[in-house]
């Protein structure tokens, strides 16, 4: 019942729906300027025209280095693609977020990894699993962890987040994981969803920010706590190197405020996935000129906020889900 509420909500709220921007005619607009991208993959897997007949791999993986990993899910066997993110230490292997599929589809996310990392490496260290925030297409992967008797897995609820992070008084205050020369920090960034998080890497020195801002249609819940979120990640990203933003899926064209509506299954033109500290920036500027909820525009991403329709049926599906 809980995954088919979940679909439901995602096709109403999803963060790829467009049905509230309006869009000009792409053709009319300039592809954006080049940016060099902070990762060396310059094409992802991006579905096919005929996803009946497409052959590529459940998983797209980018090893960044031997320490970083970066996974996207097959277009066309979800259309949210989402990002999965591994991140290896001496002792832990942070997984942030395990993605939209759970038809048990071979094969799963954690054979992927261990194949990614050796079996030595995976069975030896504790796999730490997390979550950006708990809207079901970053959750649904959970399965395929909980038979490793080396994997702690932190559900996205309120209760298992504050507890597991210590947060007293959300969302304030930070938490640390410790990865074992490895450090990351956890920032609270609810607005998008309830329990949304923000882990900066203080090795590679990215933003994992999930869907609180990512190169897409960004429906945002609570405005007020958004734009807090957002004002606090651009003084966090004032005060630490931050040299990429790193969200969990792509829906831009790699032209200016052009965009996949919901349901694409076929991306040829992407922009890149990550954003630059700029953004940010720019972002957290215009909102604190915002009091009330607007929909903004910018070449990257788009603002959008829900509405009380959504916010109604978003609330019953975490009322499942917690």
């Amino acid at each position: 019942m809980q995954a088919h509420i979940s679909i439901f909500l995602l096709l109403m709220i999803s963060g790829c729906s467009a049905q509230h921007v309006t869009n000009v005619d792409e053709n009319k607009r300039p592809l954006k300027a080049e940016r060099k991208s902070i990762i060396d993959k310059p094409i992802w897997l991006h579905g096919s025209p005929d996803c009946d007949n497409n052959k590529e791999p459940v998983h797209d993986a980018y090893m960044h280095s031997e320490k970083t990993i970066i996974i996207r899910q097959n277009k066309c066997i979800t259309f949210e693609a989402p990002f999965i993110y591994v991140l290896v230490g001496e002792q832990k292997i942070l997984v942030l977020d395990t993605g939209a599929i759970n038809d048990k589809l071979e094969p799963s996310l954690d054979k992927d990894i261990e194949m990614l990392l050796g079996k030595e490496q995976f069975s030896s260290k504790e796999i730490l699993v997390v979550h950006s925030h708990g809207h079901s297409d970053h959750y649904q992967g959970d399965y395929a962890f909980e038979k490793h008797s080396n994997v702690k897995l932190i559900k996205p609820s309120a209760i298992e987040v504050h507890k597991f992070f210590g947060f007293s008084d959300w969302p304030l205050g930070q938490a640390s994981i410790e990865l074992g020369g490895r450090l990351l920090t956890v920032i609270p960034t609810p607005g998008h969803q309830e329990e949304s998080i923000t882990i900066y890497d203080h090795e590679t020195k990215w933003l994992f920010t999930g869907d609180t801002l990512y190169p897409g249609l960004i429906y945002v819940k609570d405005w007020g706590s958004y734009r807090e979120s957002i004002d606090k990640l651009a003084t966090f990203a004032k005060n630490n190197e931050v040299k990429a933003i790193m969200g969990s899926h792509i829906e831009m064209k790699n032209r200016p405020a052009s965009y996949y509506p919901v349901g694409s299954s076929y991306q040829p033109n992407e922009a890149k996935l990550d954003l630059s500290v700029e953004s940010l920036q720019i972002l957290n500027d215009r909102l604190q000129e915002t009091d009330r909820p607007t929909e903004l525009i910018f070449d990257d991403f788009i603002i959008q906020p829900m509405g009380r329709i959504q916010k109604i049926l978003s609330n019953i599906v975490r009322w499942f889900t917690q």
